[in-house]
């Protein structure tokens, strides 16, 4: 081999022995130095020349890299954004098993409550855990796990008891759990299933003997998920025990799959519930919104025939509608909202489930577009018309208020002209008044300069006093009604 090759080879060992050493300060040292035998044996070079980097050179290589990560200043949610993704994990499950599941709609008013009372439940069976309150929670109490999620609207709780029965769900894992704690849980029950899983091989089932052992007799609803490794059955009924079942037949799931599965499922029924409690809503709302469309009707084609008279009757009226209808969206839209929400998750769900048609049953994506659809569509269409209603109701208040505008625009045009007019009266009884003024002033002070000459005469002074009086009468006269527009001036710049 030519030198040059032999010093580049020797180089790239080294420099592989540099990223191996640095792995083995945090892994296992033996293994990393098969690893780098194997490596300097392909690379045509020996372990001692691999090795002889100095000590300079790796603690070179590790300030490099410090250099290349440094200490950033963290966003304060970082973590807890980071971790979001990683909540409430599903559980390893290992045929067989057996699953109670509850969730119950608690609301705000509920959710003190929870935390303390999984304490308890687990101060009974010796097992103590942080005072905290936490979302979610998976914790071995012995006779069973109990596996907690807390949710917006509900909270879920699932205990988990390995191992099967002889014959399926004649003893469910509910029956490991204190019936006096049971009973005071705090919310209201809103979706409770028995599962029992099972493992069986690839002979199938009669699926009619399977219906008539667990399910009464009832339509099944179910299908190969997984893509076939596992069988769901259900009947989506509510026993007289209060509780659904779900038998799911592994084949072939690995634990991981197995808790996925069971999870998806448990939040479809879940989810599916949830969604329809929309429905309610939206059958008590079409009463309304039908009485809400004659009254607009009403009101609408009134506007059409109503006198200026008519006007603020017909806008107290649209304005009690407009009142009622948006307390009626205020009160539902979260709901029907909600629903929305809700729909979207149980049709992903399902979407991961990778159904496989069983021949003979409806897959659980055929069963919920079948029963599950309509109603969401019937609670999209109440949302929809509700919002239509509002909408036309502003649309008829702004031609009401615009023509009951053009009356009030109407009654202060009549308004100024009257004032105008009655302005232009008072201008001319002022004129008047004014007028009369200086000639009561210039009467008075002629009189007053008649007296004064008469005064003059008898002391002896030749003058001739009704000449005097009318000399002074056109002074008197002019310096009054200069006085008298002085004193307009005046009062008219304080006004301004």
């Amino acid at each position: 081999m030519p030198d040059g090759n032999k010093s580049a080879d020797d180089r790239q060992a080294r420099n592989f022995r540099l990223v191996l050493d640095k792995q083995a300060d945090n892994c296992q040292h033996d293994k990393l130095g098969g690893i780098v035998e194997n490596a300097c044996r392909l690379l045509g070079t020996s372990d001692s020349d691999a090795r002889g980097v100095t000590a300079n050179e790796q603690g070179d290589l590790r300030m490099t890299d410090q250099q290349r990560a440094p200490q950033l200043r963290e966003h304060p949610l970082r973590g807890q954004l980071n971790d979001e993704v990683h909540a409430r994990p599903s559980e390893s499950l290992v045929s067989p098993a057996r699953i109670s599941f509850l969730a119950m709609f608690t609301g705000d008013q509920n959710r003190d409550r929870e935390w303390p009372s999984i304490l308890r439940l687990a101060d009974r069976f010796g097992v103590t855990l942080d005072e905290r309150p936490r979302s979610h929670l998976s914790v071995d109490l012995g006779p069973f796990r109990l596996r907690y999620e807390r949710h917006s609207e509900f909270s879920r709780y699932k205990f988990i008891v390995p191992g099967g029965t002889a014959e399926p769900f004649s003893e469910v894992a509910l029956s490991r759990v204190p019936a006096d704690w049971l009973e005071q849980l705090g919310g209201e029950l809103i979706t409770a299933t028995h599962v029992e899983i099972m493992a069986v091989d690839d002979v199938r089932p009669t699926y009619e003997d399977v219906a008539s052992r667990f399910f009464d007799g009832n339509a099944l609803v179910g299908a190969d998920i997984g893509e076939g490794a596992a069988t769901a059955l259900t009947d989506f009924r509510v026993r007289a025990d209060g509780f659904g079942r779900v038998l799911l037949l592994d084949r072939s799931l690995t634990p991981r799959q197995t808790g996925r599965m069971l999870q998806r499922l448990m939040e479809i029924d879940t989810y599916r519930i949830m969604g329809l409690l929309a429905l309610p809503v939206a059958r008590e709302l079409a009463p309304f919104l039908k009485r809400g469309d004659e009254e607009l009707a009403a009101i609408t084609a009134a506007l059409t025939t109503a006198s200026e008279r008519d006007e603020p009757v017909l806008l107290e009226r649209l304005t009690l509608l407009a009142a009622s209808i948006e307390n009626r969206i205020a009160s539902n839209e979260f709901r029907f909202g909600a629903a929305v929400a809700y729909y979207g998750l149980v049709q992903r769900r399902i979407a991961e489930l990778r159904e496989v048609r069983i021949p003979g049953l409806p897959t659980f994506l055929e069963f919920t577009e079948r029963r599950l659809a309509p109603a969401m569509n019937t609670c999209q269409t109440m949302a929809h018309r509700q919002e239509s209603l509002s909408a036309r109701v502003a649309r008829a208040n702004e031609l009401l208020a615009t023509r009951v505008d053009i009356t009030r625009e109407g009654q202060n045009q009549a308004l100024l002209a009257s004032m105008d007019r009655r302005a232009k009266v008072q201008l001319h009884l002022q004129q008047t008044v004014e007028g009369l003024s200086v000639a009561a002033f210039t009467y008075y002070v002629v009189g007053l300069v008649g007296y004064l000459a008469k005064g003059l005469k008898a002391a002896g002074i030749h003058l001739d006093v009704e000449l005097t009086m009318g000399i002074s009468l056109p002074i008197i006269a002019i310096v009054a009604a200069l006085g008298m527009q002085q004193i307009r001036r005046m009062i008219s710049r304080r006004n301004r």
